[in-house]
């Protein structure tokens, strides 16, 4: 999914003109965003920034692995006995084991689909 940099970005629009669906705004800030709900990652925003402040999704995972990982410390606070606090981290690992899942299975149709359209 992309994102836009707002370091990077100088609010000059070019991505907002190209957007064909209309899912990037200039906000108060003159900084473009991407509504990420409504983007159809057809990337002629990423191809047409003349500041690259376009960026792929692949460049957040490390923030979030933080931002998962924070969360999980978080919620240990809620658990006082050693055992309770395992069993949490425990739960948060099937909770991402989960995740793991659907986007294998969900690659894997991918796949399918694509192997579909090219008949």
């Amino acid at each position: 999914m992309p994102w836009i940099n707002q370091e990077m970005c100088i609010g000059c629009g070019v991505c907002v003109a190209e957007c064909p669906v209309g899912t990037i705004t200039l906000q108060d800030s003159g900084k473009a965003f991407i509504d990420e709900q409504e983007c159809i990652r057809c990337a002629k925003c990423h191809d047409i920034c003349p500041e690259d402040a376009v960026r792929h999704d692949s460049e957040r995972i490390p923030l979030e692995i933080a931002a998962n990982l924070e969360k999980t410390r978080s919620l240990l606070k809620y658990f006082n006995k050693p055992e309770e606090r395992e069993a949490l981290i425990g739960r948060m690992i099937k909770h991402f084991n989960r995740q793991t899942k659907v986007a294998e299975q969900t690659i894997e149709q991918l796949k399918i689909l694509k192997a579909d359209l090219i008949k």
